[in-house]
């Protein structure tokens, strides 16, 4: 009994079956969407874009699965397939920057938006209030706050407009003093 030396003459000789490496597209993707991501990520900045852009590329695979005859070649069909898309999405990309001399963008206000600036304030704001005398802080609270004019805050708390308008302006002229919300302003 001899033992053949050349396992591919042995193996010529009996029928030829062809074993696919991957039996279906899912198998395959399966099997190498973790390295085919990594290539997409490698072509673009943003992680979603490089989800996206393998399902593109993936789509198009899928599409010429039945035609692709060695599917030991997949990996560079979908490698091929991802250049190719990202360069047409690259190329149909739509540039809306215009130079021009002036930033259109405001600058930024500080303690614009910031909640906790804004909280800040609104606290020191009422600490101020607080330490007004009673019937300042009345007619400041129904003034601004409950947004009344000085006819129907001299009504609800029944004294002139000379008196609401003094007041208040004696109570503003504290506020702008009061060094917690000077510090806040700044």
């Amino acid at each position: 009994m001899t033992t053949p030396v050349c396992t591919s003459a042995s193996t010529a000789a009996e029928p030829a079956t062809q074993t696919l490496p991957y039996p279906s597209f899912s198998s395959y993707v399966r099997a190498r969407q973790p390295v085919l991501l990594r290539t997409a990520r490698s072509l673009t900045a943003n992680p979603s874009d490089a989800e996206d852009l393998l399902q593109t590329a993936l789509a198009k695979t899928y599409v010429a699965w039945e035609r692709i005859e060695d599917h030991r070649a997949l990996d560079g069909y979908v490698r091929r397939a991802l250049l190719n898309t990202r360069t047409s999405q690259w190329r149909k990309r739509k540039v809306d920057e215009f130079v021009c001399d002036e930033l259109p963008e405001p600058e930024p206000v500080p303690g614009g938006d910031d909640p906790a600036e804004q909280q800040a304030l609104h606290d020191a704001m009422w600490r101020a209030i607080m330490k007004l005398p009673a019937r300042q802080r009345a007619m400041v609270v129904l003034r601004y706050y409950e947004d009344l004019s000085e006819t129907q805050t001299a009504a609800v708390l029944g004294v002139s407009v000379g008196t609401v308008k003094s007041a208040v302006s004696r109570a503003l002229g504290k506020l702008r003093d009061d060094p917690e919300l000077g510090l806040v302003r700044k």
